[in-house]
């Protein structure tokens, strides 16, 4: 079927969307509307569009009715538009004659108390999709071969799961980490929920597994710099800062003896002080120690004592080229320090649960400088409460593992120490599954008490003796009357942020974030491990807040999704392109100077002049070089300036010539 040369035949499918459209649009009056436009052969209106019947009735069409053009009026493109895509390809049609109309996120949802102004609106949009649909035309796929290894950004769970997976598949993959030490948050933990176990038993063979692994390439200290290229080859630029410390170290620890300079230790959520050259706990891995380039002083007291001479204060930053056909992000997350938050910075018995963890593990460091209330006996009032920085306006999200976290943290207590007064203050308690659910009423059988606060009224902590205890009032709605609660430590459950270099990376790899800071997927349920970049995927918290088996889970997902195009060696590409007519390309550098992608390079031709070349592989389609060009010299494949205008026509509701 020459789909370019014959007359256009127009099929229009009005969705109903259940009630999300029909309920506010008369979508049989624009199905109806429809039929009386140039070129229309049929149109139809159908309560789901994208369910099997609703396929079925445009793939009858397509065959009966010799229909060359597809034009649906559904939910938003981002959706279902590679469904119907498929489906006319299915039956022998060019993809790319297809047009989508969203009647559902620009029509009904936000006219929903305007029925009919919004059936009229939503039949200026189908307007104006047959307009541009008369004029389309097949576009050709493309192809490009696949670099055969991965680049995970993130050194946590869901970054080293998601590398072994891509190594086990017998491929090569990097994993970039900014800590000199692998493991992530995870490494910072006491238990882990569900199967209550040390969290470094868990983390600990998959840390051992990725090093061991000759496929498995890790970068530690390093930072991802830039990002060039495209799915299949996309080339990343990392930086990788000195250790000063070489794999010769025996971990002997008389470096850190000897080291005069002392600061706040970042694995300890701050609660103790650690040496410029630093190991964050006995095993860590690598099990080398390093140098804090910030707080180093250079004054050589750890190369003098170095027996096995490891130590080399003059190391310098290099940089290192990777090549990958796929990257995944699992960068994770910074929890909050609330500051002022119920008295926190303010009493020293204030601490949030990221540090409770830490005094918890069985790597939290001892002595008499070291604050711990754990160390002989647990303190005889425990409260913890939770929500603390988080489902507010600033933070509006709920981090969902806090709740039951807080559950195992204070059943532990209370099972380490029964006869203490455990306590915990919340708006809702929000466990999902059944044993998050077992944590919940295990805690109600072993004595801890749950009280109720709203949010407009949260729990007032003030300092009550010398002694350093606290007063903790509840106004429970519950019970009707304010709860008081004389305290010894007071725990805060705070929320997970996304990290606070989180905005850069995005840039750097060219996608978004959500409201709250975390990275954007594709599609909540179609594509939730997939980012609108080809060929860039998401695990962990990096994507949003999860506990370690749902961030190894997802690990696991995305390299699955990763190996997918390094596995068939070739990968199609979008052909929603830039092209250059090169009789009017004047070789200003206009276009080449703002194109994000790198698409387009300016170069001298055969005759010598300077033209604009653009790379398809590498052009997202984003149109930014068209819109800038002087000479209009660019034109967008599938948004040409005249399928563009014939849309503007229809809007205008000029004449459109039959």
């Amino acid at each position: 079927m020459n789909q370019e040369a014959e007359k256009p035949r127009v099929g229009v499918y009005i969705c109903g969307c259940g009630l999300n459209i029909a309920g506010v649009v008369d979508v049989k009056e624009v199905a109806e509307y429809a039929a009386t436009l140039p070129d229309v052969a049929v149109a139809r209106s159908y309560v789901y569009m994208c369910s099997e019947p609703g396929q079925a009735l445009i793939r009858n069409d397509i065959h009966d009715m010799k229909i060359n053009r597809v034009v649906v009026g559904s939910c938003s493109p981002h959706m279902h538009e590679p469904t119907y895509r498929r489906l006319v390809e299915e039956e022998g049609l060019n993809r790319y004659i297809f047009e989508m109309a969203n009647l559902r996120e620009q029509v009904s949802w936000c006219h929903a108390h305007h029925h009919r102004e919004a059936t009229e609106k939503a039949k200026d949009l189908i307007r104006m999709a047959v307009a541009k649909a008369r004029l389309l035309q097949p576009l050709e796929k493309r192809e490009v071969e696949v670099e055969a290894r991965g680049l995970v950004v993130g050194g946590g769970v869901a970054g080293l799961r998601a590398a072994l997976d891509i190594a086990e598949r017998g491929f090569q993959a990097c994993v970039v980490e900014r800590s000199p030490f692998i493991g992530g948050r995870a490494t910072q933990l006491n238990r882990v929920i569900l199967t209550d176990q040390d969290a470094l038993d868990v983390v600990g063979p998959l840390i051992d597994q990725a090093e061991e692994n000759r496929n498995v390439t890790i970068y530690t200290n390093s930072e991802l710099e830039e990002v060039g290229g495209y799915i299949g080859n996309f080339e990343a630029s990392i930086t990788q800062k000195p250790r000063y410390v070489s794999p010769k170290c025996t971990a002997c620890g008389k470096c850190a003896e000897v080291c005069p300079v002392e600061v706040p230790d970042q694995f300890n959520i701050g609660l103790t002080k650690r040496k410029a050259i630093y190991m964050p706990y006995r095993g860590a891995i690598p099990p080398i120690y390093a140098v804090d380039d910030a707080a180093c002083t250079r004054c050589g007291e750890c190369v003098k004592v170095c027996e096995p001479n490891a130590i080399d204060l003059s190391g310098k930053p290099h940089d290192i080229k990777v090549r990958a056909g796929t990257i995944i992000v699992a960068s994770g997350f910074d929890p909050l320090l609330p500051d002022g938050l119920y008295g926190f910075g303010r009493y020293g018995n204030v601490i949030t649960q990221f540090q409770l963890e830490r005094m918890l593990s069985k790597t939290y460091p001892a002595g008499e400088d070291v604050y711990n209330p754990f160390a002989d006996e647990s303190p005889k009032n425990v409260v913890f409460i939770l929500c603390a920085g988080s489902r507010n306006e600033e933070r509006p999200y709920c981090s969902r593992i806090c709740c039951t976290v807080a559950l195992k943290n204070a059943k532990l207590i209370k099972e380490t120490s029964p006869e203490s007064r455990v306590s915990i203050a919340y708006r809702d308690v929000r466990v999902f599954g059944k044993r998050q659910e077992e944590y919940y009423e295990e805690a109600r059988r072993t004595g801890i008490a749950l009280f109720r606060y709203l949010s407009e009224r949260p729990p007032l902590v003030e300092g009550e003796s010398p002694d350093g205890r606290l007063s903790v009032s509840i106004d429970d709605p519950t019970l009707g009357r304010e709860v008081k609660i004389s305290a010894d430590l007071v725990v805060l459950a705070e929320p997970m942020l996304a990290r606070a270099d989180s905005a850069e990376l995005a840039a750097k790899l060219g996608i978004s974030r959500t409201a709250d800071n975390f990275f954007r997927e594709a599609h909540p349920k179609l594509r939730p491990l997939d980012t609108p970049t080809d060929g860039v995927f998401l695990a962990g918290v990096a994507q949003g807040p999860k506990d370690i088996a749902e961030s190894i889970i997802q690990g696991s997902g995305a390299a699955a999704r990763a190996t997918i195009p390094i596995s068939k060696g070739r990968v199609e590409i979008e052909p929603i392109i830039a092209q250059v007519d090169v009789d009017l390309c004047g070789g200003c550098k206009i276009c080449e100077s703002l194109c994000e992608y790198g698409a387009i390079s300016v170069e001298e031709d055969e005759a010598g002049k300077m033209r604009a070349k653009v790379t398809e592989a590498a052009c997202k389609g984003c149109g930014v070089c068209g819109a800038a060009c002087p000479t209009k010299a660019i034109t967008m494949l599938h948004f040409t300036n005249d399928q563009v205008m014939a849309q503007v026509r229809a809007a205008l509701r000029e004449e459109v010539a039959r």
